[in-house]
């Protein structure tokens, strides 16, 4: 494999939770519009994105390969707990 194959693969790989990162925080600011206005939208999605990338990263460790639906249930669920922690828990701020 070249450089190039390399990379599209890495990309590939994170483009899953880099996206439900970006949908879920775009989601969450549209939906609770009045609740999360102190909150910025980059600080959500970079949160959520790096949570999504921490499980799916951890799947693969655990499954040894990537692509499984409970590596994607994870990534959901981390995503899901890190919008709730910078939006309405404890680590708002």
């Amino acid at each position: 494999m070249d450089v190039l194959g390399g990379l599209w693969h890495l990309l590939n790989f994170f483009a899953p939770a880099l996206g439900i990162a970006l949908f879920a925080s775009a989601m969450a600011k549209l939906l609770w519009r009045s609740a999360l206005q102190g909150v910025p939208w980059l600080r959500m999605a970079l949160w959520s994105a790096g949570w999504a990338i921490a499980a799916s990263v951890g799947g693969l460790l655990y499954f040894g390969r990537d692509g499984k639906m409970a590596t994607y249930a994870a990534m959901v669920l981390a995503c899901a707990f890190s919008l709730w922690w910078r939006g309405f828990g404890p680590g708002r701020r």
